[in-house]
């Protein structure tokens, strides 16, 4: 159900945007009234807040994006949480990699000098 809805609701981006808004704005809305029904103080709402983000992450995922959550999500650690030995690994592969491609660039440069040896001598026969 949810992706049709979403397929349905793309076709008009602005309407879309404003059914975002209006959920967002009353689930905020739902959560300050039942903080304000439990008693909850400022102090002890803003503690309880930061707390449960930076728990789970979102504190700085929301001050950086979200690419700290994909790379939770795919099992990634950040670069800084990384031993040199990782590191150094992930330097590696790429020297590997680009060890490789200058591997194909060269034997695409010997094919195209074979196809131009071959073409020259269709051409001796047919000339």
């Amino acid at each position: 159900m949810e992706d049709k809805v979403r397929h349905n609701l793309s076709h008009w981006p602005i309407f879309y945007a404003l059914v975002g808004l209006v959920g967002i704005v009353l689930t905020w809305r739902g959560i300050w009234h039942l903080a304000d029904a439990v008693g909850l103080s400022s102090w002890l709402s803003v503690l309880i807040g930061v707390t449960i983000l930076l728990s789970t992450g979102l504190l700085v995922a929301i001050a950086i994006g979200d690419e700290v959550i994909i790379n939770a999500f795919r099992g990634r650690r950040k670069i800084t949480e990384m031993r040199l030995e990782e590191t150094l690994t992930l330097v590696e592969r790429v020297d590997d990699i680009k060890g490789l491609l200058d591997k194909i660039e060269k034997k695409l440069g010997s094919i195209k000098k074979e196809e131009e040896k071959i073409e020259k001598e269709i051409e001796q026969k047919t000339g």
